[in-house]
């Protein structure tokens, strides 16, 4: 006999289509409409499925998962949201839902996640520890892609297996490295990132392994690497497949033994720390083209995790330019405001950078937005960056220089900053000051 399922809907016409769709499969079926009543329902029966959504009324579907796994340990629930975020998958999972479903969805998707729960219902097991309080994240995104990328993250940050973060440069794999790092036994440990790709080969062993003094030209001192620095926590490797081949066996060697051997040490101490990598090249091709060890790959490539670009997410990007709005005015004590016609802009570009292009566009923005208004013209002029504009024009030159005068100030003459938030180059923003007469600013 199918288990009676508790769903707990507020939307009347979804409520009514997924009832029947239950009915149909053979599941008999008590549909709600609030928390209140699904809470009054749980004291009353004892259910071994729930479908929930989370954004129901003054409470949520985690209170009405609390109250289920309060009721009946054993009860698989599954929850649903058009609003998923990396919080509140977090907060699922730790309060041991079963499953977690971004609308909107196909209904076959929904009746195979709870055809899978059934499926799982068997002995009770110990409840778990109460949810802690979770920080808040840049990890932002209600897509599907996105509520796929957070339930894996759930899954992998307690644990310490490697990982390997795949996508386009801008897309945030550091950040996503981080979260699984604040989320895991290890949070309190230092989390260290290295840029495979900016270190020369030649130095890379002993930035990683460390160096004993004198056992290379100019080691006038015992060099500690940054694998020990780290103990107990968490190396972020960032672009792995910038390494040299001639370094990939050490690498490979200290994932295998987890210790390291410094320059000139004459033995080898261990260490322990999880290892993050990211890359945004096509690491198969490379091991195919026998640039890159197999054997390495596959040690490394444990748990992978690929990053949509932001093309393939368009309905995250309102979310997202929200948030940075947001962020923003709060930087520089602004109030920019954001209207519908810059929104459709924004909503119409490729971002071929991905978030990271988004974010310092919408930071321009919130900056030199005409009278605070981010509209489509503004939007359009801020994506023809000063490096892009035509200097013919003596009015366009004091324009460019005037956008530059005010993102200095708001970067407080941080050069590099101010370069990043124009989306120029660092010598080019060197150039232009100059030519202003404020290269010493």
């Amino acid at each position: 006999m199918k288990p009676r399922i508790l769903l707990v809907e507020d939307d009347p016409s979804v409520r009514s289509t997924i009832s029947t769709l239950f009915e149909m499969e053979g599941y008999p079926v008590d549909a709600v409409g609030s928390t209140k009543a699904a809470i009054d329902k749980i004291r009353g029966n004892v259910y071994s499925l729930i479908v929930s959504d989370i954004y129901i009324d003054d409470r949520t579907g985690l209170d009405v998962l609390d109250s289920a796994k309060g009721a009946n340990p054993q009860c698989a629930v599954i929850l649903m949201t058009g609003r998923g975020s990396m919080e509140t998958v977090m907060a699922a999972t730790r309060g041991g839902a079963f499953d977690y479903i971004a609308k909107p969805f196909a209904l076959d998707s929904l009746l195979a996640a709870v055809k899978k729960a059934e499926a799982s219902i068997g002995p009770a097991e110990e409840p778990e520890e109460d949810a802690l309080d979770l920080p808040e994240t840049e990890l932002i995104g209600s897509s599907t892609q996105m509520v796929e990328l957070y339930k894996t993250i759930s899954r992998v940050a307690p644990t310490d297996a490697t990982v390997v973060i795949e996508g386009e440069t801008g897309t945030g794999k550091e950040m996503i490295a981080r979260m699984i790092h604040q989320n895991s036994p290890r949070a309190g440990q230092p989390f260290v990132p290295v840029d495979c790709g900016a270190i020369p080969p030649s130095l890379l062993e002993s930035e990683l392994f460390g160096a004993t003094k004198g056992s290379y030209t100019g080691a006038d001192r015992d060099r500690i690497g940054v694998f020990e620095s780290a103990n107990r926590g968490t190396v972020f490797l960032d672009e792995i497949g910038d390494i040299d081949g001639s370094f990939q066996l050490k690498l490979l060697r200290f994932l295998q033994e987890k210790e390291v051997r410094p320059i000139g040490a004459p033995r080898a101490k261990p260490v322990d720390v999880r290892v993050i990598a990211a890359t945004n090249r096509d690491m198969r091709k490379l091991v195919e083209a026998g640039e890159f060890r197999e054997d390495l790959w596959f040690r490394l490539n444990v748990v992978p995790l690929q990053l949509p670009p932001l093309r393939e997410r368009q309905g995250d990007v309102p979310l997202l330019t929200q948030y940075f709005i947001r962020r923003y005015n709060e930087r520089y004590s602004l109030s920019a405001r954001l209207l519908d016609s810059g929104l459709a802009a924004i909503e119409a570009f490729t971002w071929p950078g991905n978030v990271r292009q988004l974010q310092h566009l919408l930071e321009r923005l919130v900056i030199l937005a005409p009278q605070g208004k981010i509209d489509e013209a503004a939007v359009w002029g801020a994506l023809q960056t000063p490096g892009q504009a035509s200097a013919n024009s003596e009015s366009l030159a004091e324009t460019e220089a005037e956008q530059i005068r005010r993102v200095m100030a708001a970067a407080g003459n941080n050069k590099s900053r101010a370069a990043k938030i124009l989306g120029i180059e660092r010598k080019t923003l060197y150039r232009k000051l100059e030519r202003m007469g404020l290269s010493s600013t």
